[in-house]
């Protein structure tokens, strides 16, 4: 039989090793962290891989992201703990969930269905019902809800979708990657009433955004081993 995993001491490991040491010290985020269990968002058959430092498969041709990736793009929203927030690609339903921990509400929408629905049961289970999920075009947001003090899309896009800019309150950020297969860049976004301004934070690799103002199959084809 075999042992049984002690997964709040890997998720201790996580923090400490791989966020901490990175630099990464806000106390509500490194709480959230330690406080999801990040487990019970990847398949079965991964699950003893759950806080490596690194992404996972999720199915779908999706992944869920580097737990460090995960904490930087949170961090870069500089959350208030009041506002709304929009995330664009559910995909596991991980981001969402330290999402929950560190704002007042999070509407994300998920292109898969299987996945949203995936990642909601989960959700439900944890008892963060401050997420709520649609299945959708992601690069058109989530008009209904707008504005949000923070959009955060855990996919590349070819350029950030202008309907999403369009839906960022005022004072609000955006973070996602923008680029294509050879890679991309970590953008931020900061809306000051009708002005725009973006930095890059630095090199990262993550799935393609797909929709209206995403990549296409024909421009983003699966890369086969």
């Amino acid at each position: 039989m075999a042992p049984e995993i002690d997964w709040e001491s890997l998720r201790e490991s996580m923090v400490r090793n791989q966020i901490e040491r990175r630099g990464l010290t806000e106390e509500r985020l490194l709480r959230a962290l330690r406080t999801i269990p990040r487990h019970l968002f990847v398949p079965m058959e991964e699950r003893y891989r759950a806080y490596i430092d690194g992404p996972l498969p999720i199915g779908g041709g999706q992944t869920i992201s580097q737990p460090y990736i995960v904490a930087v793009m949170t961090s870069l929203l500089v959350l208030q703990g009041d506002g709304n927030v929009l995330e664009i690609g559910t995909g596991s339903g991980y981001q969402a969930a330290i999402l929950a921990c560190m704002t007042k509400q999070v509407y994300s929408v998920e292109r898969d269905a299987e996945l949203a629905a995936r990642a909601h049961e989960v959700l439900c289970r944890l008892g963060l019902f401050n997420v709520t999920i649609k299945t959708g075009d992601g690069s058109e947001g989530w008009p209904e809800h707008a504005p949000y003090d923070g959009i955060l899309v855990t996919a590349a896009a070819p350029s950030v979708p202008p309907n999403l800019l369009q839906q960022l309150a005022d004072g609000g950020r955006l973070v996602a990657p923008v680029g294509g297969q050879e890679g991309q860049d970590l953008q931020v976004w900061r809306r000051s009433g009708e002005m725009m301004a973006f930095e890059s934070i630095f090199p990262v690799s993550f799935v393609p955004l797909r929709g209206k103002a995403g990549w296409s199959e024909e421009d983003w084809l699966p890369k086969h081993e």
